[in-house]
C-alpha cells in the first residue's frame, strides 16, 4: 500500500520538494535503523519486530492526509523519520521469513510468492486511488485516499501476529528452519561484527545502494508528467510490472535445469540484459525534455491519459519496475544462497535495507536540490552496471547447496528425542545433523540461556519442547 502512494509521485501532493525532504529523512533514519534491525529481529523474534515494524507506515499517511488538510509540513517530515526506524524493522523480519524458511530450491519462487503479495498492496491500492480519482482531473489526489489507505494499513499491526515464529516452522521435507525464535543480546552481538568483515557482504555494498536509488528520478517524472488520475494509473501499471518482473526471476533461479550457480549467473545475464534495454529506452526518453519544460512533445504538461502523448512513458515506468523486480529479486536470491541460517539472513537483509535506503536517501537529496534530470537518470543507471561485476563475483562463489555445510534439523529427531526423554545429562536433547555429519552441540552464555556456537550449531533444552513446538508448516514445495 504504501508503494501504491509512492507511485502516485510526491506521495499524491503537488508539493515534490517537500516530499523529497521527508523521503530524505525516511530514507537517512531507514539507513541507520537498518543495520541494527537483522539483530534486534534476532532478539525479539519475528512477530513482534513485524507488528513494531508495520506501526510507522498509518502515521506517516496520516501525515499526508493532514498536511493535504492543514498543511502542516513539520509533521510530514517527523512521520518520515519514524517510518524509516519502523520499516527497517519490518524489513528485516520479512527478509528473515522469505529467505530462511522455504527449501533451498524454492528460494526464488519464494521471492517471487513475497514480492506479488507485496505487489498486490501495490495493485489494490492503485485500484482505490484510481477508482476514487476517476473523475478528478486536479494535480493532486483527494483526502479520501490517505484515510482508506491509513485504515487497511492498521489492521497490520495486528495480523502479523499469525505469522508463524522460525522455531515452530518446518519445510515441506520435515526439517527445521531453526530450533529458537530468538538468541540472547550477547550471542548477537558477537556475530553481529563479523558481517561487516564478510568479503561478499562488500563487494554486494553497490548492487544493495542502488537498488531504489532510481526511486527519487522516476517519482520526480511521474509527479511532473501526469495529472492525479493518471499517476494512479501509472503506480497500477508499475506494481503489473513489479509482478511480472518477480515472476520472470523466480522461474529463471528456480526451474533453469542446472545446478544453483549455473542457475545464478543465468538469472544475472538476463537482469544485466533487461536493465540495458530499459534504461536505455528510459535515457532516450529523457533526452526529449528537461526539468525547466512546461512543455513536452508539443503537449502541455501535467498530462491525462486521454492523451496518446502519455501512452509511451506509461509503458516506460512499467518496464521500469519489471527491470527493478527483477533485479531485487537477484539481489535477495544471492543472500540466500549464502546461507539457510535466519539469524545470519537477518542481518543481511538489515544491511541490505540499510545501505538501499542509504542510497535512497541521496538520491532524494539530489533531486530535493533540483538536480537535472538528465544527470539523475545516468547516476542512476552507472551504479546500477558498477554494482553487477561484483554481483557476479560474489554469485561465482555461491555453493550448489548449504545444507552439507550447515547441515539441518528434522522434525523426528527432536519430537523422537523429547517424547523418549532422551538427553545428554543436562536436561538438554542433543539434535543431529544429516547422515554422515558432525553431531550437534550446545553452547550457553553466562546467564545460562541457549546462544550460538561460532558455526551456529545448538541444542534447544529438552524442557523448551512442547506440542506446540514440533507443528508442521509446508512452506513454498514440499
Amino acid at each position: 500500500m504504501f508503494s501504491a502512494i509512492g507511485g502516485l509521485g510526491a506521495g499524491g501532493t503537488q508539493d515534490v520538494a517537500l516530499s523529497d525532504t521527508a523521503n530524505g529523512v525516511l530514507y537517512g533514519c531507514f539507513a541507520i535503523a537498518g543495520f541494527f534491525a537483522g539483530s534486534i529481529n534476532n532478539i525479539l523474534g519475528v512477530r513482534l519486530t513485524l507488528s513494531l515494524g508495520t506501526t510507522g507506515y498509518s502515521l506517516y499517511i496520516g501525515s499526508l492526509w493532514c498536511y493535504q488538510v492543514n498543511g502542516t509540513r513539520w509533521f510530514l517530515i517527523f512521520a518520515g523519520a519514524v517510518l524509516g526506524v519502523t520499516a527497517a524493522l519490518l524489513w528485516a523480519a520479512q527478509g528473515v521469513v522469505m529467505m530462511s524458511y522455504p527449501l533451498e530450491k524454492d528460494k526464488g519462487t519464494s521471492f517471487t510468492l513475497f514480492w506479488t503479495i507485496f505487489q498486490m498492496g501495490t495493485l489494490v491500492g492503485s485500484a482505490i486511488a484510481l477508482g476514487i480519482e476517476i473523475d478528478s482531473t486536479l494535480p493532486s489526489v483527494s483526502t479520501t485516499v490517505y484515510i482508506v489507505f491509513m485504515i487497511i494499513m492498521l489492521t497490520a499491526i495486528l495480523s502479523s501476529w499469525l505469522i508463524l515464529p522460525s522455531h515452530l516452522v518446518v519445510r515441506g521435507d520435515n526439517t527445521i528452519v531453526e530450533l529458537e525464535d530468538a538468541i540472547s543480546p550477547q550471542a548477537e552481538f558477537r556475530e553481529f561484527g563479523k558481517l561487516f568483515k564478510d568479503w561478499r557482504m562488500i563487494a554486494l555494498f553497490p548492487m544493495f545502494f542502488c537498488s531504489n536509488y532510481f526511486y527519487a528520478y522516476q517519482g520526480a517524472i511521474t509527479s511532473v508528467l501526469f495529472n492525479g488520475r493518471t499517476r494512479a494509473l501509472t503506480a497500477l501499471l508499475a506494481g503489473l510490472g513489479s509482478t511480472i518482473g518477480s515472476i520472470l526471476i523466480g522461474i529463471l533461479t528456480d526451474r533453469l535445469p542446472f545446478a544453483r550457480r549455473k542457475r545464478a549467473i543465468w538469472s544475472w545475464t538476463f537482469v544485466l540484459l533487461l536493465s540495458i534495454m530499459i534504461w536505455s529506452a528510459g535515457l532516450a526518453f529523457q533526452l526529449k525534455f528537461t526539468r525547466a519544460d512546461k512543455v513536452i512533445k508539443g503537449v502541455a504538461i501535467p498530462w491525462d491519459w486521454t492523451q496518446n502523448v502519455s501512452t509511451g512513458p506509461m509503458i516506460l515506468i512499467m518496464g521500469y519496475y519489471i527491470a527493478d523486480a527483477a533485479f531485487q529479486g537477484l539481489a535477495y536470491y544471492t543472500m540466500s544462497s549464502m546461507s539457510n541460517n535466519p539469524f545470519k539472513l537477518a542481518r543481511m537483509a538489515g544491511y541490505y535495507k540499510g545501505v538501499q535506503s542509504a542510497g535512497a536517501a541521496i538520491s532524494f537529496g539530489m533531486d530535493a536540490v533540483k538536480t537535472a534530470y538528465l544527470g539523475e537518470i545516468l547516476v542512476s543507471w552507472l551504479l546500477l552496471m558498477v554494482s553487477m561485476p561484483l554481483c557476479l563475483w560474489v554469485l561465482w562463489s555461491v555453493r550448489d547447496t548449504n545444507y552439507d555445510v550447515e547441515g539441518v534439523t528434522r522434525v523426528e529427531d527432536v519430537n523422537g528425542d523429547a517424547a523418549k526423554g532422551l538427553g545428554n545429562g543436562h536436561g538438554e536433547v542433543v539434535v543431529g545433523r544429516e547422515d554422515g555429519m558432525e553431531g550437534g552441540r550446545t553452547e550457553r552464555d553466562g546467564d545460562g540461556k541457549m546462544g550460538h556456537t561460532a558455526e551456529d550449531k545448538e541444542l534447544l533444552p529438552s524442557s523448551e519442547l512442547s506440542a506446540s513446538d514440533l507443528k508442521v508448516l509446508d512452506v513454498v514445495g514440499g
